[in-house]
């Protein structure tokens, strides 16, 4: 299971031009779920996000995780960051989780992001949406279990 992260100063998703998620500041998930991945990745994927400490203190130091900052969450699915793009010029989606088993994954994601106290926003599971962000920093970085 892999988490790409930003902590962003707003974010929002839409589908067919209607706002459908959106936070302040916080971060942006973008989820991508691999086959073999299950509950115990995602709760510990959850613990390393939420945990990670990407957020300014006082001194203007990266030393305070979401929570703690007071942010907000926008989970985002994303299957290509489970491509193989290591050949080629076209990637394969080979080691994606089926539809079925991404979706039920990102959702149990989501509800431990909402039972550990965070306001977590969505996009909406394999639809066309068009993600909208100002990235704070930037900072970026990319989480895999």
């Amino acid at each position: 299971m892999i988490a790409l992260i930003q902590r962003v100063s707003r974010a929002s998703v839409n589908v067919d031009d209607v706002t459908i998620g959106e936070i302040g500041a916080g971060l942006l998930i973008l989820l991508g779920v691999e086959q073999g991945d299950n509950e115990q990745k995602a709760d510990r994927l959850c613990e390393r996000v939420l945990g990670y400490r990407i957020f300014s203190d006082s001194e203007g130091k990266m030393n305070l995780n979401v929570r703690q900052a007071g942010g907000s969450v926008l989970v985002v699915s994303q299957f290509t960051l489970v491509a193989d793009t290591q050949r080629g010029m076209r990637p394969g989606f080979s080691r994606g989780a089926t539809p079925a088993e991404a979706d039920r994954l990102y959702q149990y994601f989501v509800g431990r992001c909402r039972q550990q106290g965070i306001d977590a926003a969505t996009g909406q599971f394999a639809a066309d949406m068009k993600v909208e962000l100002v990235n704070d920093g930037p900072v970026t970085f990319w989480l895999q279990v």
